[in-house]
């Protein structure tokens, strides 16, 4: 790396609702990196904020050359703001990064370490969780077990977005428009050369975890079916499995209709089989609405964000 003529790196941190972290996070992400030979762009975009995290972002981009903003139009969801981040960074590598500072910046430093060796992925991957519950602990480890289990793609445990990819990365993952957008999925698909660092993460500052359990599930949803079609194969062995027990059933009535004069006898068995065989039919139609849900989203082609506002650019 020449010193006359440093690489690019760019840092992208989407926002919603940081008014409390913003200053904080800048600062910190600016104290770690600007001693290190490279050049830097910090990239924030906010997505549809109801607080003043807008207005801190200008008070940090009018003082700070180095700083963009990407504004949306309205709260599009985490995944989209990364994409955004990503579709308008210049960085030779670009670094993913919360503002919540839970992911600590001085593990950026090893992950430069780790990209100039010639790895092409450097991605997070948390040791100790700190200030998280055990509910949100135990339901990650689960997740990442469950999507492994399902996906051809393996996807690595106890990750999150926190990485660094190489503009080769990251000129992969721009062309790939899918709306159902799960970040580390797609980093996995990609391929090329990773590697993990190993931290421990810390406990939120200030302000309040943006993923509570509903959005935690939809996530989670969108990581499983956007990169498995077992959920599919799975409604094809509950139809099997349901088919059995039908006959099963056909011959468990043909045998009390002619070998018995108890021909109501069974109605219990009856009216146990309709609870379970309506209760798998509905789970099997559920998960194909969801795949043919997301065939009709893809279909309308509509943008993936609306920008209202960009400065620095």
């Amino acid at each position: 790396m020449s010193s006359t003529n440093p690489k690019l790196v760019t840092v992208i941190v989407p926002c919603y609702n940081e008014e409390e972290m913003i200053a904080l996070t800048h600062k910190t992400l600016s104290e770690v990196l600007s001693p290190l030979p490279y050049k830097w762009e910090f990239i924030f975009v906010d997505d549809g904020s109801k607080d003043k995290t807008v207005p801190e972002l200008e008070k940090i981009q009018a003082t700070d050359p180095c700083t963009k903003i990407v504004i949306f139009s309205r709260n599009f969801g985490h995944q989209f703001a990364v994409s955004a981040g990503i579709e308008a960074s210049n960085g030779d590598a670009v670094v993913l990064i919360d503002a919540d500072l839970q992911d600590p910046p001085s593990v950026i430093k090893e992950m430069l370490i780790k990209w100039e060796e010639g790895y092409d992925v450097v991605y997070g991957v948390r040791k100790h969780r700190e200030g998280e519950t055990f509910f949100k602990k135990i339901t990650a480890k689960m997740f990442y077990r469950i999507i492994n289990k399902l996906s051809d793609i393996p996807i690595p445990m106890d990750t999150g977005d926190f990485r660094l990819m190489d503009r080769k990365v990251v000129n992969s993952l721009i062309q790939m428009p899918e709306r159902d957008r799960f970040i580390r999925g797609m980093v996995s698909w990609v391929g090329y050369n990773q590697t993990p660092v190993y931290y421990d993460r810390e406990k939120r500052t200030a302000g309040v975890s943006k993923y509570p359990l509903f959005k935690m599930l939809k996530f989670a949803v969108d990581g499983i079916l956007s990169f498995s079609r077992e959920p599919l194969k799975l409604a094809i062995y509950f139809g099997f499995f349901t088919s059995i027990l039908s006959i099963l059933g056909i011959l468990y009535g043909l045998y009390v209709r002619i070998f018995t004069n108890n021909w109501v006898t069974g109605w219990t068995f009856l009216f146990i089989a309709i609870l379970f065989f309506g209760g798998i039919q509905l789970i099997c139609i559920g998960i194909i609405g969801e795949y043919v849900g997301r065939i009709y989203g893809e279909s309308k082609r509509r943008p993936l964000y609306i920008v209202k506002q960009t400065k620095g650019f």
